[in-house]
């Protein structure tokens, strides 16, 4: 039987066939049961916070996720719409027990998902997950009378130390710079813009109403079309785009060039590393990077390790090794001195940071990486078939034309029956003929 839990928790249409209220009640109250296993009876009270983003379900989910907690006894605070980041760090610096963050991220409006963080703000370890499901059925005794956890909406002061936080990090004012922000009408669709200013810039929102019917609909980090738009419009120097909970960031340049998540990884991991704060030497990222950005590292003395797809792996390698940066092409960056889990905002803090201290443009800082052309082919085909014997040799073939100048990855889908073919090369034509060359012998029959 599959998992419930992803790589990133919880996932599926709200209030459809498998993401029910009932699923958030339980999931909550066994999260809560297996945390009060795992901890000191003398601990005293066990205290759970929960955010969402802005999707119409969100407030049912949250309300029946809090019932869940409250019915094993843990004291629940509502967070209300907040990003991702936020409930991560009331976990790690607040001192709550158990975080919960309602959303799809990027997903579109009809989904939602349920994200759960454990003590020091960390994304809870498979065991873990794999006991939560397990429980999902059991029959517990339940407190009663003052045993049973209260409910009560937090103050403002969980979020004005998440943005103190941010700024804390900031390296240099960003006073003069002009910036666009893409909220995707997501969790950040308030404080973004808030905190870019505060850090200096003068800001245009976009995509910033919170109006969680239109969440990622044709704007946000997933859809840069909106944003391009807007920094050529109003001329400004750059723009940054979130996803619905604000864990991603991309950019724009002046010119209106997409800057993705392994040119902001790169551009961090120089201004670390110059500073100093990159204290193993090291960034991680993922298999999907591109082949550039690991040449880019390379030619500065930076070693590049890389993990699974996945911003839970690319953490789990940093807790490993104790590396100060890691991310994912798609625009999760953890910078782990200042937080626990993937933030878009820090990320954007930290790049209007850059551009200030140095006094250089977004287009100049990200040139550090060349990006090679990368073509992406998904195959209809049986995941196991990526190691087929004929399929290995094809890409073993493809791999020793292509030498040094380009490279060969074939992935299966976590979910569906696809194998995803990614190829990069000197040039998107030779990129693409590889890439064709490989999806039709994926795609043939088992010999």
């Amino acid at each position: 039987m599959a998992r419930m839990f992803g790589t990133d928790g919880v996932r599926a249409l709200a209030n459809g066939d498998l993401l029910t209220p009932e699923l958030a009640l339980a999931v909550a109250r066994s999260a809560a049961y297996e945390l009060l296993a795992r901890r000191a009876p003398s601990a005293g009270r066990a205290r759970a916070v929960i955010g969402r983003d802005t999707r119409p379900s969100g407030q049912m989910l949250e309300a029946a996720a809090a019932a869940g907690f409250a019915s094993a006894g843990v004291d629940v605070e509502l967070l209300g719409v907040v990003p991702t980041p936020v409930v991560a760090r009331a976990c790690a610096v607040g001192g709550a027990d158990l975080g919960l963050m309602v959303s799809a991220s990027h997903n579109a409006m009809p989904d939602n998902g349920l994200k759960l963080f454990g003590p020091g703000g960390w994304k809870l370890p498979d065991d873990v997950e794999v006991a939560i499901e397990a429980g999902l059925a059991a029959t517990r005794a339940r407190p009663t009378g003052s045993g049973v956890g209260r409910i009560a909406s937090a103050g403002p002061a969980v979020v004005d130390g998440y943005v103190a936080g941010l700024l804390s990090a900031l390296p240099a004012r960003a006073d003069g710079l002009t910036l666009v922000v893409d909220c995707a009408q997501g969790a950040a669709s308030a404080l973004a813009p808030e905190v870019y200013r505060a850090a200096g810039a003068t800001v245009l929102a976009i995509a910033a109403d919170g109006d969680g019917a239109r969440i990622n609909d044709g704007c946000g980090a997933t859809h840069l079309e909106l944003l391009q738009a807007a920094v050529l419009e109003h001329g400004a120097d750059l723009g940054l785009a979130h996803d619905g909970d604000a864990d991603r960031c991309l950019a724009v340049d002046a010119q209106g060039r997409v800057v993705d998540g392994d040119q902001l990884l790169a551009l961090l991991a120089v201004a670390l590393h110059e500073r100093g704060q990159l204290p193993t030497g090291t960034v991680v990222a993922t298999v999907m990077s591109n082949l550039g950005f690991v040449r880019a590292m390379e030619s500065r003395g930076i070693s590049v390790l890389q993990t699974a797809v996945g911003d839970r792996y690319v953490l789990e390698a940093m807790r490993a090794g104790s590396h100060a940066l890691g991310g994912e092409q798609s625009g999760h960056t953890v910078m782990l001195e200042h937080a626990t889990t993937g933030d878009g905002l820090l990320t954007g803090v930290s790049v209007l940071g850059r551009m200030a201290e140095t006094g250089r443009s977004l287009a100049d800082l990200a040139g550090v990486m060349i990006r090679l052309p990368q073509v992406l082919t998904n195959v209809r085909a049986e995941r196991s078939r990526a190691q087929d014997p004929d399929v290995l040799e094809a890409v073993a073939a493809e791999q020793v034309l292509l030498a040094d100048t380009g490279r060969v990855l074939l992935r299966p889908s976590g979910t569906e029956a696809l194998v995803r073919v990614m190829v990069e090369a000197e040039t998107a034509e030779q990129a693409g003929e590889v890439a064709a060359r490989l999806a039709a012998v994926v795609g043939a029959e088992r010999r």
